[in-house]
């Protein structure tokens, strides 16, 4: 229309007196705060499930990357060129994805020891689909990975992982260059581990159903008219029934320093991230 002229204020609506530039700088700085906690809670076992949804995720790494951004400060994205700004967004994604990783294999440890000793009680069939790991899982390993992160919650060990990872903007600031090979060390560390602490927890029952077929074996030898599969299989299931009743407490302790020993690990491993 002829006479109307639309007078440009410098400001978004939305916003009134705040400019446009600075809207989009403090989204920037939003971004850079948040991938790392972000790329950590798509990576670590309990956020990561399935059971948190992807947009519940999303809207924690935000609100977390607004603590960050509060309490320690983030460089300009000006500050970075273009080769500079994709270096930075791949560290950060890598040191967050590389902790909840390590945190991740730890706890794989109890779906190990679960299998190992599904296997030799002769559960191995009763397997169901995990939503988690995409495959199929016996039903004692899904039950010794929720044991786990009950415990896990029990501690408000989740409530540390996320204390941990913070801090972690303080020795390692966003645009600085960690300590790859630590990182790297610390992920096959945690493979041997994962290992070792499921060889320690099922070392019991697993010795203990040995035993039970050594026996059932002696007897099948004696009297060669008795059925194997009969006799041994059903011994065998009623036997671990048992045995899984009875080793609750001593699963809960070895299952709760397990994810102490996890969080421990994390951390070291962090920390040795800023000795380049």
């Amino acid at each position: 229309m002829e006479g109307f002229q639309l007078i440009d204020t410098g400001s978004s609506g939305a916003l009134p007196g705040m400019g446009l530039q600075f809207v989009m700088e403090a989204l920037a700085t939003l971004f850079l705060a948040s991938l790392r906690i972000g790329a950590f809670l798509l990576a670590s076992p309990f956020f990561g499930g399935t059971s948190v949804p992807v947009q519940a995720r999303i809207v924690m790494a935000m609100l977390l990357g607004v603590a960050v951004v509060s309490n320690i400060t983030v460089p300009a994205w000006q500050s970075f060129d273009s080769m500079m700004g994709f270096q930075v967004i791949v560290t950060e994604l890598t040191i967050g994805i590389g902790a909840g990783l390590i945190l991740t294999i730890w706890f794989s440890a109890a779906l190990l020891a679960g299998e190992k000793i599904a296997a030799s009680a002769g559960l191995g069939f009763a397997a169901q689909i995990d939503p988690d790991s995409g495959g199929q899982t016996p039903v004692v390993s899904k039950i010794f990975s929720i044991f786990l992160t009950v415990l896990f919650l029990s501690w408000n060990g989740h409530l540390v992982v996320l204390r941990v990872m913070i801090d972690t903007y303080e020795f390692l600031p966003i645009g600085t260059v960690p300590n790859f090979a630590a990182l790297i060390q610390g992920g096959i560390a945690a493979f041997g581990s994962m290992f070792f602490a499921a060889a320690i927890i099922m070392l019991p029952i697993s010795g203990f159903l040995v035993a039970i077929n050594l026996a059932v074996g002696v007897i099948s030898r004696s009297s060669p008219q008795m059925n194997l599969f009969a006799v041994g299989f059903p011994i065998s299931m009623i036997v671990i029934f048992i045995l899984l009743f009875l080793w609750v407490e001593a699963l809960g302790g070895s299952l709760n320093s397990l994810s102490q020993m996890a969080v421990e690990n994390m951390q070291n491993v962090l920390g040795a991230l800023a000795n380049g």
